[in-house]
């Protein structure tokens, strides 16, 4: 089992890759000794790259017709793996942020709504205290690279937390995945929040005095500069 921990991620990338990408074709089937031979890896290593995209509804298995690419339909779409390997594709990547882009707006702004509704106290105190370390990073960037990102993603995933919905709290691994995506792939790396950190402190402000209507207005806002 000692073969597995080095071998088994990278081996689990690269075919989740060729999957998302349409490199390895919805229907395409193959067996454990073609990934073997493909990696130069144990059986054991294959298997259990095999039990992982299984899990995560990529691939099926049989015994007498091996194993098959599964329908984009089947996967796990929301699962952080899955989402990273579509955003690090170009041929997939601008679907993928699209993809994200959709669901945010759909989430976020109700998210927002409710947690004028349910943040607690603390929440709210937290929420001003980002929105103002944003506002200072716009006019003095860090030296530390990614705090302005590292910081934006503490702020929009506590108010999904402060939504008091655990299904969209449940959610923000996958919403937020597209911020990740930009400082990855986009060419603001440094940058995340140009344009949008009064928006920020406007929503905490509406939160903190729970004007629901107005906090999903702002959200909304927000989103659709990001867009732009």
């Amino acid at each position: 089992m000692a073969e597995t921990t080095p071998l088994l991620g990278p081996v689990v990338d690269q075919l989740g890759t060729d999957i998302v990408s349409g490199d390895m074709a919805e229907g395409t089937r193959f067996r454990l000794g073609d990934i073997e031979k493909r990696f130069g890896i144990s059986r054991t290593v294959a298997r259990e790259a095999m039990r992982t995209l299984e899990h995560l509804g990529m691939v099926s298995s049989g015994r007498r017709v091996g194993l098959k690419v599964l329908p984009r339909g089947s996967w796990a779409v929301y699962d952080p793996a899955v989402i990273s390997w579509r955003l690090g594709h170009d041929r997939t990547r601008v679907e993928q942020v699209a993809r994200l882009n959709e669901l945010r707006l759909g989430i976020e702004p109700v998210a927002a709504q409710l947690a004028a509704r349910n943040a607690s106290p603390q929440q709210r105190r937290e929420l001003l205290r980002l929105a103002g370390r944003l506002s200072e990073l716009e006019t003095t960037p860090s030296p530390r690279v990614g705090e302005e990102l590292e910081t934006d993603l503490q702020f929009h995933t506590l108010i999904l937390e402060a939504s008091g919905n655990e299904m969209i709290a449940a959610l923000a691994p996958a919403l937020l995945a597209i911020l990740k995506g930009k400082s990855v792939f986009g060419s603001r790396k440094r940058d995340p929040i140009r344009g949008t950190t009064q928006l920020h402190m406007d929503l905490a402000r509406e939160i903190d005095a729970g004007e629901a209507e107005a906090a999903e207005r702002t959200s909304r806002a927000i989103l659709d500069r990001a867009r732009a």
